[in-house]
């Protein structure tokens, strides 16, 4: 399907303790750009993480923004500072030997002192990775779900584009021919005023029309213009990524329209060619928020 680079996913997913929440948003832009906001303890993930966006989502600005909380027994370790106990036994010794007390040291009164027991997190790395990704994916899938309703908006609203450009199109197609028929008249009548038309050789006004009408001739660009307008169709049809490509061609479709608005001595055919200019230029931007 065509996919809008606009749209928000959002997923929140606990096992065994380990949680996570991520949001992640996606703007326009002309690559790839994604911003990751995380716990330090999960930074380890970040390769892991990109990597999986990446396979989704080819292009766009892309925020995402990660809570993390593990309260799995395996994460908590309570640590033993043999050292600092050591030294707070020496010191309580030390103190009952200068003020003549008892020597009553327990395990109880030492854990009151600080730094002697530490509780650590230590995550579980493989665990905690396996909870990442399934809650990544989820969110990404509902970043793409938004992305495709949006983008098949924008689809109809570029094929409507398209026909209104092919309608512009056709009406140069109709009145290119004809161009060629007035000069011709209005040639032979400026020579009958100007002298016996009588006299003037056949050849040479055939010639002249000829010159003109190889001067003004638009035929292969109309004819490049509606092999890019069905280009443009299949690729819609086709679905995203198409958006770099798209670009190429809407600059391609203006190199025709502009080529043709040079060779143009007609009226009609420049009031035409603006209408084209105009309708492609909504198309280009419709084209930037597509992915």
């Amino acid at each position: 399907m065509l996919r809008s680079m606009t749209g928000f996913g959002h997923s929140e997913y606990t096992e065994n303790g380990i949680t996570f929440s991520v949001e992640i948003k996606s703007v326009n832009h002309r690559y790839s750009d994604i911003f990751l906001r995380m716990p330090k303890q999960i930074t380890c993930f970040e390769d892991r993480i990109r990597s999986i966006i990446n396979s989704k989502i080819q292009r766009g600005k892309i925020d995402v923004y990660i809570s993390y909380d593990n309260k799995s027994p395996q994460a908590q370790e309570v640590l033993l500072d043999e050292g600092l106990a050591k030294a707070y036994c020496d010191a309580l010794r030390k103190i009952a030997e200068n003020l003549g007390l008892r020597d009553d040291i327990s395990v109880s009164l030492l854990s009151r002192f600080p730094d002697i027991l530490k509780v650590e997190k230590q995550d579980n790395g493989d665990e905690v990775g396996q909870v990442l990704d399934h809650v990544i994916y989820q969110a990404v899938d509902m970043l793409l779900d938004m992305k495709s309703k949006e983008g098949e908006k924008l689809k109809v609203s570029l094929l409507s584009n398209l026909t209104e450009i092919e309608a512009f199109v056709e009406r140069i197609e109709q009145k290119a021919p004809v161009v060629v028929r007035e000069y011709k008249e209005k040639l032979e009548a400026r020579l009958n005023e100007l002298i016996d038309i009588q006299r003037v050789d056949p050849a040479r006004i055939a010639a002249e029309v000829a010159i003109f009408a190889d001067r003004c001739s638009v035929d292969e660009e109309l004819v490049r213009l509606r092999s890019h307008i069905a280009q443009m169709r299949e690729m819609l049809d086709g679905g995203s990524p198409v958006g770099k490509k798209a670009d190429f061609l809407i600059q391609e479709m203006n190199r025709e329209v502009n080529t043709i608005g040079s060779k143009a001595s007609d009226l009609e055919i420049t009031r035409n060619v603006v209408e084209l200019k105009s309708e492609i230029e909504k198309l280009r931007e419709q084209i930037q928020n597509i992915e």
